[in-house]
């Protein structure tokens, strides 16, 4: 992999970067004067960070010795959305907020660097789950990586700020009957917190919100050159990703990022550690959560392990599990919440039936991948994946299926490595399916924490998935092969033209997936929903979800902000708000 550019960081973010460690306990009260100052920031202005920060530092060391029996919200995982629930709640209320994170700091290079994300993967910052072998993927098992970090998924995803399509969010409503779902609801929750960098767009934009979003800045040449490519074939060309393309048949952009002057901004940094210098809120790393207190059908509390040690506490108004779309339904199949048959298997009694815990399992398919070697090598820019595109594997379709996105380096599975073996120099239009068909399920191993849930991904199951996935195979060749990129050209290096038997065979052998892992626990009114439109838990007292397993069906696009939409929405009906 080519060494990565990345623009220097600003006198402003310089400073932003040392207040960040300053809040982490990472960097002293004293050094964070002197450097502070030495870039450019006034000795008063230093010296109430300063403040700020150090009663941060010393009020989370203080409280994580001192654990309370009783909090007022246990908030189990650090994400996408618990990070936002458990940011406002400390912030916006008195109430006393414990937030249980089982990975470690996010303050490592491998987060903080951009270009680094994909070293996360498969290490101590990822659960490390993996699907169960399928002869539908030609019996292979498939990685499934999660955060296993303060920032949960944010802090070792792609970066990608992607809103999701108004069809979305308008299902979402018709499937919950709550209108806070609805589309119109969701741009006013989206402008709210979002400051977007890009063109203006009043209608659809915020500006000044907590979340800088962004343009890719100084992108590779050749991702301007994949959307010249796809509009030669039909694919409108548009300046902004989550503006009026997404209300409509789709097209191609560059993509929306999380990334402030070359350094990963995780939801965390944003939303949870402001909120740390209050004395209601603690944060507790290494803690990982195993089941939920409960005397009835009311949730009392949560075990954990931190340490080696077994905790338990109290929560005197409600759980939230933001733990993510495999160990959110794990938690609650061990604390006799899930299908009764289900939990008979594992010798756990049943507290509340509950069919649809673990069901309704989703991720977005992406093929590795559509390669071609370079005429002359240039180094990735920013995320690595700049470009991409939405479009209808069938027009009739009412919501793009589709979403490839260009890969600067070489993307390719570990089927198709060994058979093509593709060149350093090279990139990747990696095909990508966001509205797949096909339903998967999260089951327990057994009735001990310490093992991995069982994850039956389910992939290319259905054989409308194995279709548009085929299109999108084809589409991703012409774009590849056309005359807008042919300078960046020498060969085309996987998988040129096969007969249709080879190319079904390629596409089982190359899929993989976004990482997009969801709606395990969804919402709704039937017998399956697992919680209700306020985010509830149905037949439980004191329990509510907020992350990605809630989804009925999974957002068209990549699943960060979403799930922040979703914390954010946990967040008011807390609060009172919505």
């Amino acid at each position: 992999m080519h060494e990565l550019k990345t623009p220097g960081l600003a006198q402003g973010d310089a400073i932003n970067a040392l207040e960040d460690a300053l809040y982490r306990g990472q960097l002293d009260r004293r050094d964070f004067l002197r450097l502070a100052v030495a870039a450019g920031l006034g000795a008063s202005s230093a010296a109430a960070l300063a403040q700020d920060g150090s009663e941060a530092a010393i009020n989370q060391l203080y409280n994580a010795r001192n654990l309370a029996a009783e909090y007022d919200y246990i908030v189990v995982g650090s994400g996408s959305a618990g990070a936002v629930v458990a940011g406002r709640l400390a912030a916006e209320s008195d109430a006393r907020v414990l937030v249980l994170e089982a990975g470690g700091t996010d303050q490592v290079p491998a987060i903080q660097t951009p270009g680094l994300w994909p070293t996360n993967i498969r290490s101590e910052r990822d659960w490390g789950h993996v699907s169960t072998p399928s002869p539908a993927v030609n019996n292979r098992s498939l990685i499934l990586p999660m955060g296993k970090a303060v920032g949960g998924g944010s802090s070792i995803n792609v970066m990608v700020w992607s809103r999701g399509h108004k069809n979305d969010f308008d299902s979402w409503h018709a499937e919950t009957g709550d209108a806070g779902w609805s589309y119109e609801r969701v741009l006013d929750i989206y402008r709210r917190i979002e400051d977007w960098q890009g063109e203006p767009d009043p209608a659809r934009r915020g500006k000044g919100g907590r979340l800088w979003v962004t343009p890719p800045v100084d992108p590779n040449p050749i991702a301007h050159a994949m959307l010249d490519a796809a509009a030669s074939v039909g694919i409108p060309k548009f300046a902004d990703q989550n503006g009026v393309m997404m209300e409509g048949a789709g097209g191609a952009a560059l993509a929306n990022m999380r990334i402030r002057d070359g350094r990963r901004r995780n939801v965390a940094a944003d939303y949870l550690y402001q909120a740390l210098r209050r004395p209601n809120v603690t944060l507790l790393t290494g803690a990982e959560v195993q089941r939920l207190v409960m005397t009835g059908n009311r949730v009392k509390g949560v075990t954990f392990v931190r340490n080696g040690k077994l905790h338990t506490v109290r929560a005197a108004r409600r759980v939230v599990l933001s733990a993510g779309a495999i160990n959110t339904p794990k938690i609650l199949m061990l604390s006799g919440i899930g299908d009764p048959a289900e939990l008979k298997r594992h010798g756990i009694r049943t507290v509340v039936a509950s069919r649809g815990v673990g069901r309704n399992f989703q991720d977005h398919v992406l093929v590795g991948g559509c390669i071609w070697e370079y005429n002359k090598a240039i180094p990735p820019a920013n995320n690595l994946a700049e470009a991409t595109f939405f479009w209808k594997s069938d027009a009739s379709l009412q919501t793009p299926d589709l979403q490839p996105f260009q890969i600067e380096v070489p993307f390719a599975s570990e089927v198709t490595t060994k058979e093509f073996n593709p060149p350093p120099a090279a990139w990747t239009l990696a095909p990508g399916l966001v509205r797949p068909k096909s339903r998967g399920r999260v089951t327990l191993a057994s009735s001990n924490p310490a093992d991995k849930a069982i994850i039956d991904g389910a992939f290319l199951t259905h054989p409308d998935d194995v279709k548009a996935l085929l299109r999108g195979i084809e589409l991703c060749r012409e774009i590849g092969n056309s005359e807008a990129l042919k300078p960046y050209v020498k060969r085309e290096v996987m998988p040129g033209r096969l007969p249709a038997e080879e190319m079904a065979n390629f596409l089982r052998n190359a899929v993989g997936t976004y990482f997009h892992e969801s709606c395990t626990c969804k919402m709704g009114r039937d017998d399956m929903s697992v919680v209700d439109g306020r985010l509830s838990v149905r037949g439980v007292q004191g329990l509510s979800i907020a992350d990605a397993s809630v989804m009925p069906t999974v957002s068209t696009g990549n699943t960060m902000a979403p799930t922040v939409l979703i914390g954010e929405r946990m967040a008011d009906i807390l609060l009172g708000r919505a």
